[in-house]
């Protein structure tokens, strides 16, 4: 259903400058959107696209309403509004209550009334299974799993026995919540399995990407602290405890018992070693190696820029004589020290 930009502004506050009446039909981006959309304006280096754009209305902050000759809603926050657009013009497909023929449900599990189960799903003996949570075909709820009300999983999810989940939260396709750690002792001769006891539990308002996996505790759990997000193929290792409202981007990987703290932006491809402190406040860049604690809140990077393959080739090479150039121009600081004395 279309919105006036006066329906939009009395949903998300803020101010109208132009047309109140502008019927919008939904939201686009500033190079694809027409004069029935509403786009949005993040800064100031997106301004000559702004006023290229076709959109017929732009979400906007205070400084730039003035240099936009158009329709705009003015926010304090343009991305934050935007997409609360985004969900007005493409709300969630309604729950359909009840159990697919297809699934398989143990008689001991606890479902609420509105619970909708897909087909092909199973869930395993003594789980319960909150109000209004939609559960996507192919999904696995082991036994004795708790989701709490509201959560939307998405196809061939898995959650292993044992597990627990707050409220409203998102799994997406093939995300798997509870598999064993990597937990091997080595016996001399080879290697014994380590059986993993702990549990996943995750807090309210959490979202977990596609093909992410999150392993179970080895002996306490793995925890996942409220209105953290999680991107696609991340691999939180055993005991990992990550702190609420934390961002991990994709492909990134947290080795066994690392501690990330709250509100963290852990950038995609980053590596984290296990048994390492990060503290609130910390943002990671993508593709970096953390291999110590950190304990003060900033921005950190380690890693090197491209470069032609010759050229790092023969800076890979030096790189192994390193110690023994610091040697020698220590000495060389010696000698010239010891000229000037």
């Amino acid at each position: 259903m279309p919105y006036t930009l006066a329906q939009l502004r009395d949903l998300l506050g803020g101010e109208i400058r132009g047309d109140a009446n502008r019927q919008l039909h939904d939201v686009a981006a500033l190079t694809d959107a027409t004069p029935d959309r509403i786009s949005f304006v993040v800064g100031a280096k997106h301004l000559e696209a702004a006023k290229a754009s076709q959109a017929g209305t732009l979400i906007v902050n205070p400084a730039l309403a003035e240099m936009l000759d158009r329709d705009l809603l003015v926010v304090a926050n343009p991305h934050a509004a935007f997409a609360r657009t985004a969900a007005l013009f493409h709300p969630e497909p309604p729950l359909r209550p009840g159990i697919h023929p297809s699934a398989v449900v143990d008689p001991t599990a606890v479902l609420a009334e509105d619970v909708e189960i897909g087909p092909h799903a199973s869930v395993g003996a003594g789980s319960r299974i909150g109000a209004g949570t939609r559960i996507g075909p192919g999904c696995v709820v082991g036994d004795d799993v708790e989701i709490g009300p509201g959560c939307r999983f998405l196809a061939n999810v898995t959650v292993y026995s044992g597990c627990r989940l707050g409220s409203r939260c998102i799994l997406h396709a093939g995300c798997v919540i509870g598999s064993d750690g990597f937990g091997m002792a080595w016996q001399g001769d080879s290697w014994l399995k380590v059986p993993q006891v702990g549990r996943v539990v995750i807090g309210d308002d959490v979202e977990i990407g596609a093909n992410t996996t999150v392993d179970r505790g080895a002996l306490n759990d793995t925890v996942i602290e409220d209105g953290a997000k999680i991107d696609n193929l991340v691999q939180i290792a055993h005991n990992c405890h990550i702190g609420a409202h934390t961002a991990i981007a994709g492909c990134a990987g947290l080795a066994g018992s690392a501690r990330i703290g709250k509100r963290c932006l852990i950038g995609g491809a980053a590596m984290i070693v296990g048994h390492i402190d990060i503290c609130d406040g910390v943002t990671v860049s993508g593709g970096s190696f953390i291999s110590k604690s950190i304990r003060q809140p900033g921005v950190y990077t380690s890693t090197q820029l491209q470069m032609p393959h010759d050229e790092w080739l023969k800076n890979a090479a030096q790189s192994r004589h390193l110690a023994e150039m610091r040697d020698r121009i220590r000495a060389l600081e010696k000698l010239l020290k010891d000229k000037d004395s």
